[in-house]
């Protein structure tokens, strides 16, 4: 992010850096990219779906190594594109490219930065539990992060090259260079090794004003203009453009711009070496890198009355006519997610891109029924949303209509939080198709994961063996969360380098996805549901371990422990029973779940009946289990496609591989 190849120039001429020993500071962090990076260069799975448990530990060593040096953190998160949207080229060529990435790493098993779908969850959740301050913004949060940083005169991490155009009093530390796991001690004192960027060093390197930064970053082509198509190095550089890095052509630029004082001299300049442009096209590429200086302004700052006081920052004024006050709130403390402003603001969806190969259709089509409910309560009948989601390696608009049926036609958005739990309830049930029965006995934070695993058993069809490899993780996490151990997950760590086998992988997509949606779905309907643990629910690696484990032996012949097999039992209970009131007619949909669920077989005795109603330890706090589980399953298991060879070539020739 940010301008192209500018950090691979500082590389080249590392004695801009300044190296320093951080401590007993104040810090502002640019969370999303901390996120990303942080999950990108510490080994974790990319391509089975997400190791979420272990993002979250890195995550609390990284705030903890803080702690022990007397930094104070700030975190500051996007909010959505925000009213202006001045990113969306960018945002658009970086989705369209991880489709491409994302089919790659599903037929070769290489690592292609795919970000696994609930990593920005688990890393506001754990910060939240480490007390640690937290604030979304009301869309991007460059100009916020940057006006804080000046105004406070604090440093601001980040590996986002926008903020080395801002001139920041105390700089920007570059994450490449934040050796936060190698803290050092010098006397009674810790301190963190960094290098730190500023804006005064990088001028006087290059002997140009700091005034033309602006115009700099938006010639050499950064997240807001694109000027790929006007060939620079043959215009203003020497050489043929072919022949040029992008640091050399950066080099050269900054040396070109050494005679301008003003950047309206510089600009002027800029558009005299495109002759051949046509009049229309130069006033286009003008505006357009006019615009982009802009984003590199100071805005007035919102963000110090909240860290100091908890004040929540007003929504801006494009915002007041179609944003509700009460969201400010959630959003703020990162309650509810990023894009439901791109939602109220632009009718806009860039749905999530997972690791998946390009002939099934895109998993994100299993959540969509449950998308329409939340678009509903956001935006009521009126209008459509355009969701852009991939068809095979394209990325394709697509207009979906919102969906207002049921208890949710009783329901305002302007007025949601003070709407009856109950309507809530009901409303996120009905989209999942479950009743509030069902749930009963299930533990608390896993009720919102038990629902939405009924519904993807109606929508996807998955395997027996998957749905048995999931509650697996489901329970040991949900165990271990508690006790704070690991029983049962040693070893699901060693690398995967293979891909994963294609039909498991896009079924555990089409999982995480509906779940993804439905959390979307209950954080809008102020939960009614409690909020799950995120990082505990799914471990990518281990989940298709699991899978092929299963295929041999049953759950309870892998993990013989007394509490795992009464929780085990418990969800697989709550996932296969047939709801009160739902329709058992022959063939009818309960029939034919409870039919395909014949084949789980629990491997426990005919005839016997569990009662798992006030089982201690499992649940503090949950409703008493009322329902039971008859185990009487007779019938085999189902093979496993990847066992079945006449079954592979069938889904062949369907197209599946």
């Amino acid at each position: 992010m940010g301008v192209k190849g500018l950090c691979s120039l500082l590389e080249d001429y590392s004695q801009i850096y300044q190296d320093i020993h951080l401590r007993d500071s104040k810090l502002l962090v640019d969370g999303n990219n901390l996120a990303y990076w942080l999950y990108f260069t510490s080994n974790l799975d990319q391509n089975h779906g997400g190791e979420y448990l272990a993002f979250q530990v890195q995550v609390q060593a990284l705030f903890k190594a803080l702690a022990d040096c007397g930094i104070k953190p700030y975190v500051v998160m996007d909010g959505g594109s925000g009213a202006s949207d001045i990113r969306l080229d960018t945002r658009m060529d970086r989705a369209r490219g991880k489709v491409r990435r994302a089919q790659d790493a599903a037929l070769t098993g290489k690592r292609r930065h795919i970000l696994p779908n609930f990593i920005l969850l688990v890393f506001e959740q754990t910060l939240s539990d480490m007390e640690v301050s937290l604030v979304k913004c009301f869309g991007e949060a460059d100009g916020q992060l940057a006006a804080l940083a000046k105004e406070w005169s604090c440093p601001l991490l980040s590996g986002d090259t926008d903020f080395f155009i801002f001139d920041l009093p105390e700089g920007v530390l570059p994450l490449h260079h934040f050796q936060w796991d190698s803290v050092k001690t010098s006397g009674a004192q810790s301190y963190i090794p960094c290098r730190r960027y500023t804006t005064s060093s990088f001028c006087t390197f290059f002997n140009i004003d700091r005034k033309l930064l602006p115009v700099f970053a938006s010639l050499a082509g950064n997240d807001y203009v694109n000027l790929k198509e006007i060939n620079w190095d043959h215009n203003v550089l020497t050489g043929r453009q072919m022949e040029l890095s992008q640091t050399a052509r950066l080099e050269r630029l900054l040396r070109w711009m050494r005679g301008f004082q003003t950047t309206e001299d510089t600009l002027t300049a800029a558009m005299d070496l495109m002759p051949n442009m046509s009049q229309q096209a130069r006033t286009q590429v003008q505006t357009g890198v006019q615009k982009s200086m802009l984003e590199y302004r100071f805005p007035s700052s919102s963000l110090r009355g909240f860290f100091s006081e908890g004040t929540i920052p007003s929504l801006p004024a494009k915002m007041l006519s179609c944003v509700p006050d009460w969201v400010r709130t959630p959003l703020a403390k990162g309650e509810l997610g990023a894009d439901i402003l791109d939602l109220l603001l632009h009718k806009r969806k860039i749905l999530p891109t997972q690791v998946e190969r390009r002939a099934p259709q895109s998993s994100n089509l299993a959540s969509r029924p449950i998308r329409r409910v939340l678009y509903g309560l956001l935006l009521g009948q009126e209008g459509e949303v355009e969701e852009w989601d991939r068809v095979g390696l394209e990325l394709i608009s697509v207009k979906v209509q919102p969906l207002v049926q049921g208890a949710a036609q009783t329901l305002r958005l302007d007025s949601l939080p003070q709407a009856d739990h109950a309507v809530r309830l009901q409303v996120c049930l009905e989209t999942l198709g479950v009743e509030e029965e069902t749930l009963e006995g299930v533990p608390a934070h896993l009720r919102l994961p038990v629902a939405v695993t009924c519904y993807w058993l109606r929508r996807a069809s998955p395997e027996p063996t998957l749905l048995k490899a999931l509650l697996m993780v489901m329970v040991q996490g949900e165990l271990n969360r508690r006790t704070g151990g690991t029983t049962g997950w040693q070893g699901y760590t060693n690398h995967i380098s293979e891909p994963p086998y294609f039909f498991v992988a896009h079924s555990f997509n089409q999982w995480q996805a509906s779940l993804k949606d439905a959390s979307q779905l209950n954080l809008l309907l102020c939960k009614p549901l409690p909020k799950p643990h995120f990082s505990w629910l799914y471990q990518g690696r281990l989940v298709h371990r699991r899978q092929k484990e299963l295929q041999e032996r049953e759950p309870e012949d892998i993990v013989q422990d007394d509490q795992f097999r009464r929780l085990y039992r418990r969800l697989l209970g709550a996932v296969t029973q047939p709801d009160p009131g739902a329709n058992r007619r022959t063939g009818g949909p309960e029939a034919q779940l409870r039919a395909s669920m014949e084949h789980l077989h629990l491997n426990t005795l005919d005839d016997e009946e569990e009662e798992l109603g006030g089982a201690e330890g499992l649940d503090q706090g949950s409703d008493r289990l009322r329902v039971s589980v008859r185990t009487r399953y007779r019938t085999k298991d189902r093979k496993d496609r990847s066992r079945n060879p006449e079954l592979g070539r069938k889904q062949e020739r369907e197209g599946w591989l």
